[in-house]
């Protein structure tokens, strides 16, 4: 009878943890009085501008698919203010906020939700696909995870024209698990490409939290087999946001390659119009509102320094709500495409 193989001794092997890659959050940024004003007046256009296109969406004059923006205005805003001339930012579809940070028209915006002539794409992109190549904004995008590659590819091109650029990469926490997300940090690791990716870490996939749809819920880890470093940011605080944002375009410059940043914010709305967010309760909503919302957190640093009074902040209110009611105007009495714009900007 033969002998039975003897097993080989189990082999010791070291553990690499995916917190080997992660960074220490930097300090909230110490802001001045008028960047404190300008983070609250940015946020605040952001935050007034999705509540009228809600209401434009719910009397019928925007048609197909909308993703309000409401809760999360502090991520674009800090990111933003750590921006130079040239970098690019591209995102999904919950794209209105991005556009406005990016200094896009409030008309432009509104009037392509509308689906009018004076459209940022000239009313044939909708909520979901708007661009603007001067201003360096390289779409929405309705497809999940589709963008990422792209934004990499916008950073490889900064990469091989060496013009000190940096490519913000914007995607969900439903995203961070499409494959083709890790075949872009495989390549941008690999090439050293200056890319930040931006993980708006909501916490619901559609109506899925992310405890029930991710193995491992820090994504700022995802790319640690990548030996990309990630860091976890408060994302419902502006300076925290700009912050991390100066450590990760400052890593990228030197060279250094891609990061992660895992932006920890919070959506008021549910995922689309068409989404009632029955998965959560009203009481959760309502804490986050209270305790953390990223305008009301500036608004009482601005009383507490005696930077500013209620009667400035809300002439500043007021302000914004004349963009946005004009950008509302403009939209609903905008022209329709011309049928000839059915030909252009293919390419046959």
């Amino acid at each position: 009878m033969a002998t039975a193989a003897k097993k080989a001794p189990a082999k010791s092997v070291k553990s690499t943890s995916a917190k080997s890659t992660g960074l220490a959050a930097p300090k909230p940024a110490e802001f001045t009085k008028d960047e404190e004003l300008a983070a609250y007046r940015h946020m605040l256009l952001i935050r007034r501008f999705e509540e009228k296109a809600g209401q434009l969406y719910g009397m019928g004059f925007i048609g197909g698919f909308c993703h309000l923006y409401i809760g999360q205005e502090a991520v674009v805003t800090g990111m933003k203010m750590a921006l130079i001339q040239g970098d690019q930012m591209i995102t999904a579809y919950r794209d209105h906020g991005h556009m406005l940070a990016m200094e896009l028209s409030p008309r432009g915006v509104m009037a392509e939700l509308t689906g009018r002539r004076g459209g940022l794409s000239r009313g044939k992109g909708g909520s979901m696909h708007m661009f603007s190549k001067e201003k360096h904004f390289y779409g929405g995008h309705g497809i999940v995870g589709a963008q990422v590659s792209l934004g990499t590819g916008l950073a490889f091109a900064n990469r091989y024209r060496d013009n000190n650029n940096v490519s913000l990469t914007y995607f969900g926490d439903g995203a961070a698990n499409q494959g083709q997300v890790y075949e872009s940090f495989n390549m941008a690791s690999l090439w050293k490409l200056p890319v930040i990716y931006i993980i708006e870490n909501n916490r619901y996939a559609m109506g899925t939290s992310v405890s029930r749809s991710s193995a491992e819920t820090n994504f700022s880890h995802r790319g640690a087999s990548f030996k990309i470093p990630g860091i976890q940011v408060d994302g419902m605080d502006v300076r925290a946001v700009k912050s991390a944002g100066d450590q990760a375009t400052e890593w990228c410059r030197a060279g250094n390659g891609p990061i992660i940043l895992e932006m920890q914010t919070y959506r008021y709305r549910g995922h689309s119009m068409s989404d009632p967010a029955k998965y959560r309760s009203k009481e959760e909503v309502q804490k986050m509102r209270s305790d953390h919302d990223p305008i009301e957190q500036v608004k009482a640093r601005l009383i507490g320094k005696k930077w500013a009074d209620e009667d400035e902040l809300k002439n500043i209110d007021k302000q914004v709500r004349d963009i946005v009611a004009d950008a509302a105007e403009f939209a609903q009495h905008d022209a329709e495409p011309d049928p000839s714009e059915l030909w252009t900007d293919i390419v046959l």
